[in-house]
């Protein structure tokens, strides 16, 4: 592996080059995190662009891939030329091209605003092949309006294949959906849970049975059971725990 392979991450749209470019904020933004970290089996990282590294990892156990935070944290991007299959490092550099392109498009008082959202495999220690989902997010931007820091969770795909390529904006009920084979950017309208589907999963959540979700939403299992049918409908999924998983990675609870 060399260099470039890793420089191939950092745009050249992107670079942060000085930290005298950098915008004012402190850096005392990690000890959150680092609460949130602790309080969710997501796993959590934090890039830095000007450093072209990772300036945090969660001790979260499914990003690390048997190493340690620290291992991960001092190998920084080339975690990936190690974990990652061949074919979905060449779909993340393409998505990272796609990425910067369509973020150079948004008006820089709204870039933080906006999160993108996929889907690859991960080969963990033992050799198993795990596909995730890997959500992105700006926290710190330049005067200029490029990424000087991201914030990243990474939790289990409700997918089947990587891919599954989404661009969110807080507050718009819309999904910016990217096609790999046309190389462009879909507008759709992000799905809408009803509230007693939002009922249900937050219930199913704390691992209620149909029965129990019944007696505490005062219906019966069987009125359960048909808003249950109707929410893997919407969401495209068999069962309860890849609609949680679903919802979880879209925003929508």
């Amino acid at each position: 592996m060399s260099a470039n392979d890793i420089n191939s991450f950092f745009d050249s749209r992107n670079t942060v080059e000085t930290t005298s470019d950098l915008g004012d904020e402190t850096l005392s933004y990690l000890e959150p995190i680092k609460s949130f970290a602790r309080a969710t089996y997501t796993s959590i990282y934090v890039i830095d662009y000007e450093k072209q590294g990772f300036e945090f990892v969660s001790d979260n156990a499914l990003f690390l891939c048997g190493n340690t935070p620290e291992e991960v944290l001092q190998m920084g991007y080339a975690f990936y030329f190690k974990h990652v299959p061949e074919s979905d490092l060449q779909m993340l550099l393409k998505i990272n091209n796609a990425g910067f392109d369509f973020y150079e498009k948004i008006p820089v008082s709204e870039r933080k605003e906006y999160s993108i959202s996929y889907d690859f495999h991960i080969k963990n220690q033992e050799g198993r092949v795990i596909l995730i989902n890997h959500k992105l997010t700006p926290m710190f931007l330049t005067r200029q309006g490029k990424i000087w820091k991201a914030i990243c969770i990474v939790s289990l795909s409700s997918g089947k294949e990587a891919g599954n390529i989404k661009i969110y904006k807080k507050g718009e009920n819309k999904v910016y959906h990217y096609d790999l084979k046309t190389d462009v950017w879909k507008v759709t309208e992000q799905v809408s849970l009803s509230k007693r589907e939002k009922e249900i999963l937050q219930l199913s959540t704390r691992g209620l049975t149909i029965n129990e979700i019944a007696d505490a939403i005062f219906v019966s299992p069987d009125t359960v059971k048909f808003h249950r049918r109707k929410l893997f409908d919407k969401l495209e999924v068999t069962n309860i725990s890849e609609a949680i998983i679903f919802a979880t990675n879209n925003m929508l609870i």
